[in-house]
């Protein structure tokens, strides 16, 4: 069992995997009392060794490791890889490149929807992943050999997965189709918290302008303030509390003191200071600037039995090309397509028009139609003249 607590060994182990054409990784982290994702370890291991590096090490500088997340020559294979990336993002400032995740190689090699590592690598590896330490407090030190044979199972296991998912990949030319998945990955936009945004993770039944624009001020002020002392948002203030107080719109001290969960001595403090300040904005915000919700619209009379048309459509095509149907078109793309032949959804572009898009649109039109044979659905080929 390998644990690095030293940048001297640190630098040995990054230096040997410099030579490596991948990598996997994990890592084990903490966010139960804080804002941003505290890392207690990182999982590596190449073709030939696996290693547990300790961040919490007494003088360990990460700088030798987060160089080797960056070096283009190295492709980095993570499983469900966007939380591990995240942290990355926030301690170096750079996303791990190339990237590789075996849950999306996974979908699209007919394993299902958002596999788990478990069954994928039971599947692949034939190997049973021993859960129990899942929950530990990684950041309690020392840790024992039994926490460091669960994490480090993580990156040897994925060895063999990635190798299998890989040649399947190869195998049926279907590489390419993890590219825009990938960009999405590798964008950091996906992982910037943007405060003037988090009104948009809220619950809501209303979109009242003038509601949303105060929730905007709200969920702004608590997303700054989240960040800043590094706890939870529920530790600043419950999502409830937030809806409340947008609601009530307070302008007082005793008004706000009576919004469920806050008390007199937090509407009397700098929280509460601040919060009536926010409420003054999006009271004030001009119209025009208010932000609007995004209700789903309904379809139009006659368009639902196509959408269920074009659901089996969709099933039966991602059955017979073993493909997650999750990552070739949404309920919403559905809809989409039902209304819109041109309608700007991923269902119409690329692979995944070749694999569905223009059949939908055949179907639709009434060029195919579906028929059930035996057990199974199929397409029958219409007179393309009608």
């Amino acid at each position: 069992m390998t644990l690095i607590s030293t940048t001297a060994d640190l630098e040995a182990l990054c230096e040997r995997l410099k030579a490596a054409e991948y990598i996997t990784v994990d890592t084990e982290f903490m966010r139960e009392k804080t804002f941003w994702p505290k890392l207690c370890l990182v999982q590596i291991a190449g073709p030939d060794e696996a290693a547990a590096v300790d961040p919490l090490a007494d003088g360990i500088d990460l700088a030798p490791l987060y160089r080797l997340m960056g070096d283009p020559s190295v492709l980095k294979v993570f499983h469900a890889a966007r939380q591990d990336v995240e942290i990355f993002h926030n301690l170096a400032g750079e996303i791990p490149k190339p990237l590789f995740d075996t849950q999306v190689a996974a979908m699209v090699c007919g394993f299902g929807d958002s596999v788990g590592y478990e069954t994928l690598i039971a599947k692949l590896a034939g190997a049973r992943v021993d859960k129990s330490s899942r929950f530990t407090d990684w950041s309690a030190r020392p840790l024992t050999e039994r926490q460091l044979t669960y994490a480090l199972s993580d990156v040897t296991h994925l060895r063999p997965a990635y190798e299998k998912l890989k040649r399947r990949l190869v195998r049926t030319d279907r590489a390419s189709w993890l590219d825009e998945e990938m960009a999405v990955l590798t964008d950091p936009a996906t992982y910037r918290v943007e405060p003037d945004d988090a009104w948009k993770r809220l619950k809501v039944r209303t979109d009242k302008p003038r509601f949303l624009a105060i929730l905007k001020e709200l969920a702004a002020w608590r997303e700054r303030e989240a960040q800043r002392k590094d706890i939870p948002r529920s530790r600043v203030l419950r999502d409830e509390a937030l809806l409340e107080i947008a609601s009530h719109a307070p302008r007082s001290v005793d008004d706000l003191a009576r919004t469920r969960g806050l008390g007199r001595s937090v509407a009397e403090g700098r929280w509460g200071t601040e919060l009536l300040a926010a409420v003054e904005r999006g009271v004030s915000m001009p119209v025009g600037e208010c932000p609007t919700g995004e209700p789903r619209p309904e379809l139009p009379p006659g368009l639902a039995p196509i959408v269920e048309l074009l659901r089996v459509l969709l099933k039966m095509r991602c059955e017979d090309e073993q493909v997650a149907a999750k990552l070739v078109a949404s309920s919403s793309d559905l809809e989409a397509i039902a209304a819109d032949d041109e309608a700007p959804v991923p269902a119409l572009k690329g692979w995944r028009r070749e694999l569905f898009g223009d059949l939908a649109l055949k179907l639709k039109h009434g060029r195919v139609a579906l028929a059930v044979e035996g057990k199974r659905v199929r397409l029958v080929p219409l007179d393309e003249s009608r």
